[in-house]
Parts: structure tokens; sequence; C-alpha cells
């Protein structure tokens, strides 16, 4: 089958797939009873695949639904679904070339989308795709000062993209971090990475001044960090199987 006539096989493979990958996040601690993980469709790139609403640790591929772009679900359901399904379909529709996006409440993250003058960026080899720059999207510029801090609907979705840009993850002020990734694996690697770098961040700006990656330290680390992501999927599966 060809990638725009996929077929039932590659896409029950997918949803499980899908499925492993909540269980990783919350096994490598980046999600607990909050948090989602979508990846786009095989055969159709304005849908995107993504659990009902439910804790992350209890998904399984029964319960993936599809979405259009615009939130929808495709097909007519009883079930409950995602308030920030919002976020998904819009940085899927502002970015072609991503194919999955993970949303987490990252708790080692989110002191970097409040602090003044403390920008994530990579510090550590395996962080090395955040780079020198980690853009926070404030809602309040959006939704005003009386927000919930939750992405309810399409135009604060798009607002989200737009503070993503081109980039691999975007912090949230007050709420958390999203990232995008080529691949449902690459995004999950960045979901968890992305903890991991702010963690050695955090703890390295207690004990003085930090040296940071450069720009091409990053990139050179970024790319060659790229090949060796199955390494640690198969790891991180063999943890929850």
């Amino acid at each position: 089958m060809s990638a725009s006539n996929p077929s039932s096989t590659d896409l029950a493979a997918l949803k499980a797939e899908l499925a492993l990958a909540n269980r990783i996040l919350v096994a490598q601690g980046v999600v607990d009873a909050f948090g989602h993980v979508s990846v786009r469709h095989p055969g159709r790139p304005d849908r995107f695949l993504l659990a009902r609403n439910m804790a992350p640790g209890s998904v399984t591929a029964d319960d993936i639904l599809e979405f259009d772009l615009d939130g929808n679900a495709v097909d007519s359901t009883a079930h409950k679904v995602y308030l920030e399904r919002f976020i998904h379909g819009e940085l899927l529709r502002a970015r072609p070339d991503a194919m999955a996006v993970v949303h987490t409440h990252s708790p080692a993250v989110i002191p970097f989308s409040v602090a003044s003058g403390a920008e994530l960026r990579a510090v550590s080899h395996m962080g090395s795709f955040l780079g020198v720059h980690t853009p926070v999207f404030e809602i309040r510029d959006v939704a005003g000062d009386a927000s919930d801090l939750l992405i309810r609907d399409n135009a604060l979705g798009h607002a989200l993209a737009r503070s993503l840009g081109k980039g691999p993850a975007v912090l949230m002020r007050g709420h958390g971090v999203t990232v995008v990734g080529s691949t449902l694996r690459e995004a999950v690697f960045r979901a968890v990475y992305t903890e991991f770098n702010a963690r050695i961040q955090f703890n390295a700006l207690a004990l003085g001044p930090v040296t940071y990656m450069t720009e091409g330290e990053a990139s050179a680390s970024a790319a060659t960090n790229a090949s060796q992501i199955d390494r640690a999927w198969n790891v991180w599966k063999s943890q929850v199987a």
C-alpha cells in the first residue's frame, strides 16, 4: 500500500504505537494523569490520531480516535475528547513537516516558562535539539488575564503554533510544554529529553554561571542523536511491555 492509501494493518499498527507512546511518557515521568500525544494519519495529512479523554497510562489502541485539523472527531462518538485537542490540530496544520505532537505538564520545564532571565536552551548532548532558544507562549497576549491557561479553541491553538514557529518545542507560561517531531518516536524522544535537559539546566544554574551549547554544537549533536532514536525507544518499550 502507498502512504496515501495505507492498509488497515498499517493504521492498526500506528494506533498500537500511539498507545505505547502514551505509556512510555508516563513511565518516563513526563506525563501523569494529564497530557496527550498525537500522530498524523498515515493516509490523510489533514487528520490526526489521538486518544479519547483519559489518563495516558491507560490508553490502548481501542481508545484511539480520528480527528480533523479543526479538532472534530471524524466519526460520531459517545466518548469524551480532550479539551486541548486544538493544540494538535493547529500545530499539525501549521507544520506540514511535523508528524506528531506531545503536550505535557513536564515539572522541570514549567519553571523556565515563568522565571524571567532563565531561558530553556540546550545544555546537554541529549537535549541538543532545543538549540539556543526555546520560545514561551504567553496566553495573556491572546486570551487576556483571566483565562484558565488551556488551549480551548482553534484560535488559541493557532496562536500557540505561531509561537512555536519552526522550532521543536514551545513552553506555555505556567502550563507546560508542547513538542513536535518528524515521527511519533522523535516527538516522544524530544518530550522526554526536554524534561531531562531542564533538570540539568536547573541544577547547573544553582551552581553558578552555565556554559550553554553553541548553535553549531547543538545542530551537530542533534543530527547525531536523530539516528539513535530507536535505541531509546526500544529501551522504553521494553520497560512498559
